[in-house]
C-alpha cells in the first residue's frame, strides 16, 4: 500500500505487520530523484498496481500551483523486495531506471493520478495521463507536455519502455485529465471474433475504445474543428482540431443551450438564463479567457474517477458520470499580485496562482443564486452502452437528492427524487446480468439489471460511498457485496470511515443449491 507519508509498506496480509525483507524494514521511500519535494507537491492517490512481479505506481502532483513541480514519472518496483526495476520519465526517455548522479526526473511533466492496468499475456502496463501542471494555460508547454498530455500510455511491464500512446486532446489547456483505470476488454468485431480492446473513459464524456496491442482506435474517431482563442490570453496557442469519439455514444456531451437552463424557482431559472447569455460559451473546447467562459463538461468530468464495469457475455459496459459546467477566467499576473499580495492557496481551490506564468486562474461550478446548478437535471447518471454497436441502450438518474445538504443552513433534503446528482466510484457487473453502484450524492448501494437498467434493489449506507463495490462468494456459499462509505464529495458535513457487507440471504443459497 501506498500512504501519505510518500512511502510505500508491505504489510503480511495475516496480522498487518510490515514485512521486513521488502524495502528497509518493510518501508520504500518514494521521493528518491524526484528532487525537491514541498508537503502536499507529489502524493501517491491510488493504490499501486501488481502484475508480473512487479509494482507500478504514479502520482498526484499538486495542481495549478506553479510550474516546475515534482516529476510525473512511472516507476516500477521488485514485488519481493521493493527493489525499483525500471522507470518511465516521459521527458527523458533515455533513463531506464535511476537518473544519472545528480539529477532528478524531468521536472513537471504530465502524470497519473489514476490507477493503472495490466495484461500480462501481452506483457503491457496501461498508464492514463493528466497534464503537465499548471492545467489552464499552456503557452509555455515543452513538445513532449503536448504529445503527452491527457495520453492512456502501453509501457512494456518487462522494462518500462513504450509500446504506443494515444492523445485524447490536444494541447489540454481544460484540465482533462485522463480520470479512471483503463479497462481490459475483448470488443466483438462484427465478424464473429473479438479484438483485444481498452476502454478508456474521459471528463469530457467521450469514450475511447483502443486495441490494447497497438493502439490504434477499434471504435471511430473524428478530428472536429473547434473554437478559437479570443485573443486575450498572450502566448497561448490552440489546436484547430481535437479528437471525437464518434464510433461510440457519449454520455453528457450534448451543448449547452439556454433553453437548458435551469433553477429551483422562476427567479433562480431567470438568472441562470441571463447569466448564460452573458458568459463566453461556444460549445465544446471554449477556450480559456480573461472573460468568464462556460466549459463544459468542466474539469470535474463527465466521467471521473469510477471507469466503467464490462459484461462480456452480454458485451455491454456500465459507466457512472457528473454533468457540471463550471464557469472560468484567466487573471493577468500583475492583477493577481496586486489583488493577492500574499496568496498562500493550494491546489484544487477556486483561484488558482499557476507561479511561473502570465496569468493566474479562477473556476467555479457554475451555479444559481441559491447554489443549485444552472443545468437542467439530471447531474449525474448511470448509462449502459451495448460494446458492439457503440450506441446508449439505458440511462439512469445518478440516484436522489434525498441527502444533500441545502447551501448556508446545513438542512438536508428529505425528498427522495430521483434527480440524478454528480457520481464518482464506478460500477461492478456480475455474471448474473447484475451490476452495483454506490458513488451518489445520497446514501445508498444499488442493483441494477445490466440489460435494462431497472434499479432491483438498495441498501441503505451510514454515509455516502464514493468508491467501487467488490463482491466474492464466502466460504458459506453466499454471495457479498461490499463498499466503503466516508462521506460524499459535495457533501463535506457528513464524513465517515464504514466497511459495509451486503449478502445474498441464507435460505435462498440453501434453496438454489438444493435445486
Amino acid at each position: 500500500m501506498t500512504a501519505l507519508d510518500n512511502q510505500m509498506h508491505a504489510l503480511r496480509a495475516e496480522d498487518g505487520s510490515h514485512c521486513e525483507s521488502f524495502g528497509e524494514n518493510g518501508v520504500v521511500s518514494l521521493t528518491k530523484s524526484l528532487g525537491e519535494v514541498e508537503d502536499g507537491f507529489w502524493t501517491p492517490t491510488t493504490g499501486p498496481l501488481v502484475a508480473g512481479g512487479k509494482i507500478m505506481l504514479g502520482a498526484w502532483v499538486a495542481d495549478n500551483v506553479m510550474t516546475g513541480e515534482p516529476s510525473g514519472a512511472i516507476r516500477a518496483f521488485d514485488a519481493m523486495t521493493g527493489e525499483q526495476v525500471w522507470a518511465w520519465d516521459l521527458g527523458n526517455p533515455e533513463i531506464t531506471n535511476w537518473p544519472p548522479e545528480g539529477e532528478t526526473y524531468t521536472r513537471g511533466t504530465p502524470n497519473s493520478w489514476s490507477g493503472l492496468a495490466a495484461d500480462e499475456e501481452l506483457g503491457l502496463v496501461y498508464v492514463p495521463l493528466g497534464n503537465a501542471t499548471p492545467d489552464y494555460y499552456g503557452g509555455m508547454r515543452r513538445d513532449f507536455d503536448d504529445d503527452y498530455n491527457s495520453s492512456v500510455v502501453a509501457l512494456r511491464l518487462e522494462d518500462g519502455r513504450e509500446a504506443w500512446h494515444y492523445n485524447t486532446v490536444h494541447h489540454d489547456v481544460w484540465d482533462f485529465d485522463l480520470p479512471s483505470q483503463p479497462a481490459l476488454a475483448d470488443i466483438p468485431d462484427g465478424n464473429g471474433g473479438t479484438i483485444p480492446g481498452l476502454i478508456q473513459t474521459t471528463k469530457r464524456g467521450e469514450i475511447f475504445v483502443l486495441n490494447r496491442e497497438t493502439g490504434e482506435p477499434i471504435k471511430e474517431v473524428t478530428e472536429i474543428e473547434v473554437p478559437e482563442g479570443d485573443g486575450t490570453a498572450t502566448g497561448e496557442y490552440y489546436s484547430e482540431t481535437q479528437p471525437f469519439s464518434t464510433g461510440m455514444d457519449g454520455v453528457g456531451t450534448a451543448e449547452l443551450t439556454e433553453a437548458r437552463m435551469w433553477g429551483a424557482t422562476p427567479i433562480d431559472h431567470m438568472m441562470c438564463r441571463i447569466l448564460f447569455k452573458k458568459y463566453r460559451y461556444e460549445g465544446p473546447f471554449t477556450t480559456q479567457s480573461t472573460h468568464k467562459s462556460i466549459i463544459y463538461p468542466g474539469n470535474n468530468g463527465g466521467m471521473n474517477w469510477g471507469s466503467v464495469t464490462v459484461d462480456q457475455e452480454r458485451n455491454l459496459m456500465m459507466v457512472a458520470d457528473m454533468r457540471m459546467p463550471v464557469v472560468t477566467y484567466l487573471i493577468p499576473r500583475e492583477e493577481f499580485e496586486e489583488e493577492h499580495p500574499n496568496f498562500q492557496g493550494g491546489a484544487h481551490g477556486e483561484l488558482s496562482p499557476q507561479f511561473g506564468l502570465p496569468f493566474a486562474h479562477h473556476i467555479t461550478n457554475f451555479m444559481s443564486p441559491l447554489g443549485i446548478p444552472c443545468l437542467e437535471p439530471p447531474w449525474g447518471t448511470i448509462t449502459g452502452l451495448d460494446l458492439a454497436s457503440g450506441e446508449l441502450v439505458w440511462q439512469q438518474p445518478a440516484g436522489t437528492a434525498r441527502d444533500v445538504t441545502f447551501p448556508g443552513i446545513g438542512l438536508q433534503n428529505p425528498l427522495s427524487f430521483y434527480t440524478g446528482m454528480p457520481a464518482l466510484g464506478g460500477l461492478i457487473s456480475t455474471k448474473g446480468g447484475v451490476s452495483f453502484h454506490g458513488g451518489t450524492q445520497d446514501y445508498y448501494l444499488r442493483a441494477y439489471d445490466s440489460v435494462t437498467g431497472d434499479v432491483l434493489w438498495k441498501g441503505r449506507l451510514p454515509t455516502a460511498s464514493q468508491s467501487t463495490p467488490l463482491t466474492y462468494v464466502g466460504d458459506d456459499g453466499r454471495q457479498y457485496v461490499v463498499t466503503t462509505a466516508g462521506g460524499a464529495r459535495y457533501n463535506p458535513n457528513d464524513r465517515g470511515d464504514y466497511i459495509v457487507a451486503f449478502a445474498l440471504p441464507a435460505n435462498e443459497v440453501e434453496t438454489a443449491a438444493a435445486e
